[in-house]
C-alpha cells in the first residue's frame, strides 16, 4: 500500500482581519477597489516584514515597485505629452523628472496616508520605516504597479487623473519650468524696459476657472497664456514671450 510522502509546505500567509479591514477601508477612501486584494496587500508589504515571517510565504513589494516605475512614467510621459504640445523634448524630460522623483512621490502616498498602511518588520518599524522617504516612494510605486496588474492602465491613469495630474496643472512643478525668471533675465540683458502681467479674461465657473494672461513689455505685447491657475497661466504668456523674443533675435 503506498504511503502519501509528508510535506512542510505551508499555505501564504493570510493578513490578520483588522489588517485587511484596514485595507477594506483605504480603498473605500481612494474609490478603488480591486479585484485581487492580495496585489494590494502586496503593495504594502515591506522586506523586513517578509523577512520575520518567512514561515507566511508573504512576498514583498520589489517586484511591484519595479513595473509600477515604469507604469508610472508611461503615463505621466503620455498626460505631458498631450498636455503641452509646445514643449520641446528637453522640457517634457525636465518636468517629467521633477513629477515622479522622490520628494514628489513622498508627497503622493504621504497625502493618501499610505504610511499607515505599510507591513513593516519590528526592526524597521522601530527605526522610524513609516516616515522614510525612499520606503514611501516605493510604496506608491508598487501601489501603481499592483493597480496595473489588476485593472490595467485605464485605472491606473483615472487615479493618476485625481492624485497626481491636477497638481501639474495648477503649476505646482512650474519651478522647473519657470519661464517668468527665463523671461526677466532675457530681457535684463538687452535692457529692453520692465514687464507686465495682467489678466484679461477669466472663463468658466468658480470650482473650474481658467484665467487668461497678457504678458507685455514697454507696453507692447509679447504673448497670451491660459491656465488653471494665474500662476500658470503667467507661465504659459511668459514662455511664448521667450519664443518671439528669441525668435526676433534670430531674424
Amino acid at each position: 500500500m503506498a504511503t502519501r510522502k509528508k510535506t512542510n509546505q505551508q499555505k501564504p500567509g493570510v493578513l490578520k482581519e483588522s489588517v485587511r479591514k484596514a485595507f477594506d477601508q483605504l480603498q473605500q477612501e481612494m474609490n478603488v477597489t480591486f479585484n485581487q486584494a492580495p496585489l494590494l496587500y502586496q503593495a504594502f508589504t515591506h522586506s523586513s516584514y517578509v523577512n520575520e515571517h518567512r514561515k507566511r510565504f508573504y512576498t514583498d513589494n520589489e517586484r511591484l515597485e519595479f513595473l509600477g516605475d515604469a507604469v508610472l512614467e508611461l503615463s505621466v510621459s503620455h498626460y505631458l505629452f498631450m498636455k503641452y504640445p509646445e514643449m520641446s523634448e528637453g522640457e517634457l524630460t525636465k518636468l517629467r523628472a521633477a513629477i515622479v522623483c522622490e520628494p514628489s512621490l513622498v508627497q503622493f502616498a504621504n497625502e493618501l496616508n499610505f504610511g499607515s498602511y505599510i507591513l513593516l518588520g519590528k526592526g524597521e518599524e522601530l527605526t522610524g520605516g513609516r516616515t522614510r522617504p525612499a520606503l514611501l516612494a516605493d510604496v506608491f510605486e508598487s501601489f501603481i504597479g499592483a493597480l496595473y496588474l489588476d485593472q490595467g492602465l485605464e485605472s491606473v491613469v483615472k487615479f493618476l487623473e485625481v492624485v497626481l495630474f491636477p497638481k501639474v496643472d495648477i503649476g505646482a512643478f512650474s519651478h522647473v519650468m519657470d519661464y517668468k525668471s527665463q523671461l526677466q533675465e532675457l530681457v535684463q540683458q538687452k535692457n529692453n524696459g520692465a514687464l507686465t502681467y495682467e489678466i484679461i479674461d477669466e472663463k468658466g465657473p468658480a470650482h473650474s476657472r481658467t484665467f487668461v494672461t497678457r504678458v507685455s513689455l514697454a507696453d507692447e505685447e509679447l504673448g497670451i497664456g491660459n491656465g488653471r491657475s494665474k500662476k500658470e497661466a503667467e507661465q504659459q504668456a511668459a514662455q511664448l514671450a521667450i519664443r518671439k523674443l528669441q525668435q526676433a533675435m534670430e531674424d
